[in-house]
């Protein structure tokens, strides 16, 4: 067991947090990453029925904690909160928001609340409300993204407030998770990597566009509506740029996304869907079960703070 305040607190054997990748984190995924002696995840933003049979395909799939992430902004945003209470989760990460209104009843269930956040500022007011943890993600993780980079958020937000913090965005080996552990965090969340998990159920079509994809394969779109994504260049990012170049409305925005993240993730269609990666993806060249991730990843930062250890005249 690698002991850190994280780790103890959920009592794992490695302070590690698989992504609650939309349409992505299902239970075969976290029960896997689970089983492996980290902490995975179920992705919240799906209808309600579905998240709830996921759960219960993961309560027979791994004896081990795992967690939902809800994203606020949805609308079943409020009926998971609800329905983590009666699976009997044990923590739940959040996004797009304040999850201040249901804090009170996830702690009535023993429920841990961590959220993410990309500022000090929402950090230290997370603190304030009683969760139990923050993630700190910076703008080079896929999917939505604020405004820092994980190396200048992480320690800002380590100074700011007292309970743990776990790194995101930019960690695709053990070299980040030595990176993460410097900067102050007590535990790392990784996303791209896990997509080329053996048991990350999406297309194959995904998975070797994200295994063929190198360090300037992302891009940022929809900046210009206030949710920035970052996702795999292809043709729908070749439609998304005209459109910020023609200063488009935010309904054409919203129309060409429409069903965008099903026809990558669902369909397979890696070229008109939005393919969400970070920019690690150039780190990702092989395909892996989670336990040989996770311990390569752990290995390779033991190996990394020796490294810098062995640096310094004894």
């Amino acid at each position: 067991m690698i002991n850190t305040v994280f780790s103890n607190m959920m009592g794992i054997k490695y302070p590690i947090i698989q992504g609650g990748m939309a349409r992505i984190a299902d239970s075969s995924l976290a029960a896997a990453v689970s089983n492996a002696g980290g902490v995975g995840i179920i992705t919240g933003n799906a209808p309600l029925e579905w998240v709830r049979n996921e759960i219960r395909k993961a309560k027979e799939l791994t004896d081990k904690p795992f967690g939902v992430n809800i994203m606020l902004l949805s609308e079943t945003a409020e009926a998971v909160a609800k329905m983590a209470c009666e699976e009997k989760i044990k923590f739940v990460t959040t996004g797009a928001g304040n999850p201040g209104k249901y804090i009170d009843m996830w702690k009535k269930y023993d429920i841990k609340v961590i959220p993410v956040v990309a500022s000090v500022a929402l950090a230290k007011r997370m603190e304030r409300a009683g969760v139990d943890a923050v993630i700190a993600e910076g703008c080079e993780s896929g999917g939505h993204i604020g405004e820092l980079t994980t190396m200048a958020l992480v320690p800002q937000v380590v100074d700011a407030v007292s309970i743990p913090v776990i790194a995101a965005g930019g960690i695709g080996d053990g070299r980040g998770a030595a990176a993460a552990f410097m900067l102050g965090a007590e535990g790392i969340q990784l996303g791209t990597r896990f997509l080329v998990a053996r048991e990350c159920t999406v297309p194959k079509s995904y998975k070797d566009k994200v295994l063929r994809s190198k360090d300037i394969d992302t891009q940022v779109t929809g900046r210009a509506t206030g949710h920035p994504v970052r996702v795999l260049r292809n043709k729908l990012t070749r439609k998304f740029q005209l459109l910020e170049k023609q200063g488009a409305s935010l309904e054409q925005y919203e129309e060409l996304g429409k069903g965008a993240l099903a026809k990558a993730v669902v369909d397979g269609d890696v070229e008109n869907g939005s393919v969400m990666a970070g920019q690690i993806v150039g780190l990702v060249n092989k395909e892996q079960s989670c336990s040989e991730i996770i311990e390569e990843i752990f290995e390779e930062c033991k190996n990394s703070i020796e490294k810098i250890n062995n640096m310094f005249e004894k």
